[in-house]
């Protein structure tokens, strides 16, 4: 007799496997095997998966349409089944097996719109840190500053696309209007909730650099450096000014020691 964690893992295959006979041991109100029920039960759990999905990536759904779009969540749920109870976490590879997934190969945007809406997701649920007031940084000596270390707010997420991936989410978010866009157009996106908001905005070349490197840890000076090299244009106080008001920050570290919250 095949032990409870066996007998599950195989009712688990089969409801995600339409090839698979109905798990042994598994009856209807006769005593008998039902396939019909089985089906019916398999279809519900398909279908409420794929639901969650759409309502995670709505931008996505509307760039396929309903029916590629229910075509494609099918065998994304099928090769990639929940792993955790809460469906919030659902779906953190759908961008990646869009990418992968030759049907949308001519669609090359559609997985970085993907990781947009999966961005934005993140940030409305990441826990919340009181942002760094800007009278904060005023206080730190001159000759100090380009040794800081700013540390980014949790729920902040920035991506990078070949595709105007920005422009193209936008016009596909609900009251947005599709209209032609140059697909030559790389962009960088920033995705941001410091209050009860999500805050999606595109952002600069050297913007983008500049929160790489400081989410990697490095000082200000060397996160400047590595901005300028992506845009000769790149306005520190500009970006700073912007991020702060943004809520980016939570907080600064100066000399090895961890700075204010406040």
């Amino acid at each position: 007799m095949p032990s409870l964690s066996a007998r599950l893992d195989d009712f688990g295959s089969a409801l995600l496997d339409p090839t698979r006979a109905v798990p042994d041991g598994l009856v209807g109100p006769d005593g008998k095997p039902s396939a019909r029920r089985f089906s019916v039960y398999r279809n519900n759990v398909v279908v409420g998966l794929s639901e969650a999905l759409r309502a995670s990536f709505p931008c996505v759904a509307r760039l396929v349409g309903d029916e590629f779009f229910a075509a494609m969540a099918r065998v994304f749920v099928a090769i990639k089944p929940p792993t955790s109870p809460i469906l919030l976490h659902y779906g953190a590879e759908f961008p990646s097996f869009i990418e992968s997934f030759n049907p949308a190969a001519s669609v090359p945007y559609l997985a970085d719109v993907a990781r947009i809406e999966r961005a934005a997701t993140e940030a409305y649920h990441a826990r919340d840190e009181i942002p760094l007031a800007p009278a904060a940084l005023a206080v730190i000596p001159h000759n100090k500053s380009p040794s800081l270390r700013l540390r980014l707010h949790p729920s902040l997420r920035i991506m990078r696309s070949e595709f105007p991936a920005f422009t193209i989410w936008r016009m596909n978010t609900a009251g947005g209007t599709p209209g032609p866009v140059d697909l030559s157009e790389s962009q960088d996106t920033l995705v941001l909730r410091s209050d009860a908001e999500v805050d999606v905005r595109s952002m600069s070349p050297g913007s983008y650099e500049f929160l790489v490197a400081l989410e990697s840890g490095l000082t200000l000076s060397q996160a400047m450096a590595n901005a300028f090299t992506a845009d000769a244009h790149f306005d520190l106080s500009e970006n700073l000014q912007e991020l702060i008001q943004m809520g980016a920050f939570v907080g600064f570290d100066l000399s090895g020691e961890e700075g204010n919250d406040e």
